[in-house]
């Protein structure tokens, strides 16, 4: 029988010409056969969702240093499920999305593209790892975070996760991280914000800011915490947000 190196996908949210993905595919292409598809222009903050009233474009583009390359005019989901459909030959031994410009820590993976595509992933039962940098910057240093993201993904390669569990791994910037915490998600919120301006012809707009309340700054348990610290984090995902320990409670409220 052949033996087939693993196949990786790797999607993000920033589009498919972002420094980030560009690093994340030649981090780990020692470890399997790399296909890249992603959005075709920046996808940020549309989470899980999906292109339904228009069509999808898919387009090959120039490879990567051997790494097969496509566009999709749609979401980081759009983009999971067009690779499946029609790019790839055989379901991807992991998904990998990122390496995002920007944190994903905390309440942010709700909103988060590249933890969509990660959590399509695992909902079509591939592993899956989203991977953040907490830097928004297009030219932004991933170098430091190398090592651990080949470890990471090699151990994930080669054990797999727990079935419909994803992680969520983000990265401290400017900095060599110190190592790594598996936490779960800092409780906070952010507290939204618009910007007033308008047009030309004096039409108002919003442009949305914001900032981001952590309402456990100090607690250990956390990815936010060790994050302040120069470490990285992972935090395990699970795309089904039933609440199953509060369903007696339900049933309790809608009892006749």
């Amino acid at each position: 029988m052949e033996n087939k190196r693993p196949l990786i996908l790797i999607c993000n949210d920033d589009g498919v010409r972002a420094r980030g993905i560009i690093h994340l595919a030649r981090t780990v292409s020692s470890l399997g056969d790399v296909v890249i598809v992603a959005p075709d222009d920046a996808q940020s903050g549309k989470s899980s969702a999906l292109t339904v009233n228009a069509p999808l474009m898919l387009a090959e583009l120039p490879e990567l240093d051997g790494i097969k390359v496509y566009s999709v005019t749609g979401t980081p989901v759009d983009c999971v499920k067009i690779a499946i459909h029609a790019v790839l030959d055989r379901k991807p031994d992991i998904l990998l999305s990122g390496i995002n410009h920007g944190s994903n820590a905390a309440i942010n993976n709700i909103y988060s593209g590249t933890m969509g595509a990660a959590m399509e992933g695992c909902i079509l039962g591939i592993p899956s790892i989203g991977y953040s940098l907490q830097s928004h910057s297009p030219n932004a240093d991933f170098d430091p975070l190398t090592p651990y993201i080949v470890d990471i993904t090699k151990k994930v390669i080669s054990e797999g996760l727990p079935e419909g569990v994803c992680l969520n791994v983000n990265f401290p910037a400017r900095c060599n991280p110190k190592g790594i915490k598996v936490v779960r998600g800092a409780h906070g919120h952010w507290t939204e914000e618009y910007q007033d301006f308008a047009t030309p012809h004096g039409t108002p707009f919003y442009w949305l800011t914001g900032k981001f309340h952590n309402l456990e700054p100090d607690n250990p348990e956390t990815d936010e915490y060790w994050l302040a610290r120069q470490y990285g984090t992972i935090v395990p995902i699970r795309p089904d947000q039933t609440a199953t320990d509060k369903i007696d409670d339900i049933t309790e409220l809608f009892r006749n």
